[in-house]
């Protein structure tokens, strides 16, 4: 709990937890303040101080006015930063973060926090300024010198300039003038901070009215004055932005701010704009894509209160907004909003946590909700409110499956007759088209036809991918790289086949068949540059481009009215993935690229390519029915004792040793089948889907489970153990996302 300053006989104390974030000092250490600080040290500030034979930094959690302790304390060092302080909410949080995810609680609050911010000592100052000149001596003394001075008009100026205004941009002065007034101090120069990312909303914005089912959702929402989690499901091209953008406003209205989350950078940048168009430099943004400068200056601009609107990516949902009015995830059934490291926290979850804080509502947005999400909604938990057309009433685009063993036969092994079709007639329109492929690279396999030899990272025993652009062959997990050579490293003979399709392969291929057309590549590899995706979204919707080819980044949320064609190359790398969750993560990834077609004011046409294709799950999107998929999808989840009827909670064992991590996993199985509920139960341990990782052995247990108040304390316990054990990690993953 946060502790109230009490000053008594001059002492004070602060128990500070610093910066390592280690198990085995997670804990608080207390320290004495000194007398000069008294006046200026807070619950939740960023402090120096002594730690061994280092100074380490530090969040002071605790001030308390009396100490009883045997030893003599050491002072805090210096306060590192006054203004930053983790408010009662965020100190709350990351206690609420701790034990949700058993990570220790420094971990908890660093990932609230930008790198520029963190608690450990950065020297880098992260600071811009602009230099003003400001005038230095009185009117009087200024007009005397004007009236006496007559060689230098230039100098005469600025100063006449600066009599009328309070201060002029040295930059815009010249370094020559500047330098001269500086020198007779006639003037001083004043340091401003100036933000790196600056927005003005756009005058000419047409604002949408309202259609009559997009009215009826905001009201219901708008009405809701109290915590309540509410699913708005809407079809793809319902308008469910403008119904955010609705929203938002109104609690701007009422003075309050709001939070708006969304699961990919590249979609990030498309809805930003449209915030900032609206709502103009009241708009902060938050993603990994910032430079660390950029992300330093946008959490100042939210912790100082200068803006109402945060739009961001996962980490945004930390957002250090006073007075928080609505917090939104749009894509809400996205995975990205788990992080995949410690600690192992849902947004969703820090988002209802907010929202019981602050009493206030917290809207999940999909056309294709989490099943857990939609059972939630349909029996009474969440607020259930529905966009059943498109905004624009255009229908939903027709999809096409095509069989593509039949295609082998004619000898078409990327591009399918129908949809080489459809593209060339789409083209011949001056029509755009969408191409999904959720595999990056140009082949997934090389090996040689005379040895068997096949390339595979030698720390994580999988196959490397090919990428051509570079002739490298990559692991995409670890990020192990060599070049390929035009022999096979074994046999040295020339036979290295190039197994398997990427993205750069299907590219090389558009450029074969569709000479004329003009296409651009969308993933990983296109994008790691600062500002490239923005780059490409925005030539594509400016028809620089007639052929969008990328990977699942592309699949959701973005709007590009002329496209009228989306090609899905392989359907069945979506479904064929070891995961309780694979169909659902299929049918959210075409469903969502289907939804690009048809925005504008043509049918939009989608195919399908597939090898299998009487596949359930396919023909559920090809039928456009969400509500078919999600009565099977239950049945299955029911009998298969999945969520939303179990919960789930993953364990990693992780070693150098095989036979250490083996022996480990199998003691933890043992431990829980003797100390959790008999009604649980227990699978594995097993190889993990990625067995072997950077050198590690990873071995996986699965607890499933309804109500077992004896799970948590079994976890806390075995967490205990693995403190203190060199050989070994454990990993604890509750409610994960992928099993």
């Amino acid at each position: 709990m946060c502790g109230k300053l009490l000053i008594m006989k001059n002492k004070l104390y602060a128990e500070i937890l610093i910066e390592y974030p280690a198990k085995k000092i997670d804990k608080c250490f207390t320290y004495a303040v000194p007398e000069e600080m008294f006046d200026k040290i807070k619950v939740g500030m960023k402090v120096l101080v002594p730690f061994a034979s280092k100074k380490v930094n530090g969040f002071v959690m605790k001030l308390i006015d009396k100490y009883e302790g045997e030893f003599d304390l050491k002072e805090i060092d210096s306060i590192v930063f006054e203004e930053l302080v983790l408010n009662e909410e965020l100190m709350l949080l990351g206690k609420y973060i701790k034990d949700k995810t058993l990570c220790p609680l420094i971990s908890a609050y660093q990932v609230m926090l930008p790198r520029s911010l963190k608690i450990k000592n950065q020297e880098h100052n992260y600071n811009k300024y602009d230099v003003y000149l400001s005038l230095n001596k009185s009117k009087e003394e200024t007009y005397e010198f004007i009236n006496n001075y007559k060689k230098n008009n230039k100098q005469i100026d600025v100063l006449k300039y600066l009599l009328e205004n309070d201060s002029i941009l040295k930059s815009v002065v010249g370094s020559y003038v500047a330098k001269a007034l500086l020198d007779k101090e006639l003037v001083r120069e004043i340091k401003r901070i100036k933000y790196r990312i600056n927005k003005y909303s756009d005058s000419n914005l047409i604002k949408h009215e309202l259609n009559d089912e997009q009215k009826v959702a905001y009201e219901k929402i708008k009405n809701i004055s109290s915590h309540k989690v509410v699913l708005l499901e809407g079809v793809t091209g319902s308008g469910k932005t403008e119904v955010y953008l609705n929203l938002i406003q109104n609690v701007i209205n009422g003075g309050k701010s709001a939070i708006l989350l969304v699961p990919e950078i590249t979609l990030t940048m498309q809805i930003v704009n449209r915030f900032y168009d609206w709502f103009g430099s009241n708009v902060a943004i938050f993603h990994s894509g910032l430079s660390e400068g950029e992300k330093y200056d946008e959490y100042l601009k939210m912790f100082r209160g200068e803006v109402s609107v945060v739009v961001g990516t996962r980490s945004a949902i930390f957002a250090p907004l006073k007075n928080l009015g609505i917090i939104i995830i749009d894509e809400c059934h996205s995975d990205t909003y788990k992080q995949d490291n410690t600690p192992r926290y849902n947004a969703k979850d820090i988002a209802v946590k907010r929202g019981e804080y602050h009493n206030i509502p917290v809207v999940l947005g999909s056309a294709t909700p989490l099943l857990e999400e939609r059972a939630r909604a349909l029996k009474g938990v969440y607020e259930y409110v529905t966009l059943k057309k498109r905004a624009n009433n255009n229908l939903l685009p027709v999809v096409d499956i095509v069989d593509m063993m039949a295609e082998v036969k004619k000898h078409n092994f990327i591009f399918s007759d129908l949809l080489k079709d459809k593209i060339n007639e789409a083209l011949s329109k001056k029509e755009q088209v969408i191409l999904l492929l959720n595999r990056r690279g140009f082949s997934t396999t090389v090996n040689c036809s005379y040895c068997g030899f096949t390339y595979k990272c030698p720390y994580c025993d999988i196959t490397l991918t090919y990428h051509k652009s570079t002739n490298n062959l990559r692991c995409h997990y670890c990020g192990y790289s060599i070049l390929k050579d035009s022999k096979c490293p074994n046999c040295h003979k020339e036979g290295l086949n190039f197994l398997g399709l990427g993205t750069e392969k299907v590219e090389e291929e558009i450029k074969k068949i569709f000479s004329d057309s003009r296409v651009v590549r969308m993933d990983q590899d296109t994008t790691s540059r600062k500002g490239e995706s923005e780059r490409i979204i925005k030539s594509f919707k400016n028809y620089e481009y007639d052929i969008l080819l990328g990977t699942q980044m592309i699949s959701k949320g973005l709007d590009f009215p002329k496209v009228s064609v989306v090609g899905i190359i392989n359907a069945d790398t979506a479904l064929n993935v070891p995961d309780f969750r694979s169909n659902e993560k299929a049918f959210h990834l075409m469903y969502q690229a289907s939804g690009r077609a048809g925005r504008g004011d043509t049918l939009g046409s989608v195919v399908l390519q597939t090898y299998n294709p009487d596949n359930k799950v396919l023909m559920y999107i090809k039928n456009n029915d969400f509500d078919g998929f999600y009565n099977y999808e239950m049945n299955l989840r029911r009998m298969l004792k999945y969520p939303p009827y179990y919960y789930l909670i993953s364990l990693k064992v992780i070693s150098k040793n095989y036979e250490y991590a083996l022996i480990s996993a199998n003691k933890i199985v043992d431990y829980l089948k003797k100390n959790i509920s008999k009604e649980s139960i227990v699978l594995g341990p097993a190889t993990a889907s990625l067995f072997k990782f950077n050198n590690n052995y990873r071995f996986q247990i699965v607890i499933k489970y309804r109500f077992d108040d004896k799970i948590n304390n079994a976890l806390k316990y075995l967490d205990s153990i693995f403190i203190n054990d060199t050989k070994a990690v454990l990993e604890i993953d509750i409610n994960p996302m992928n099993v």
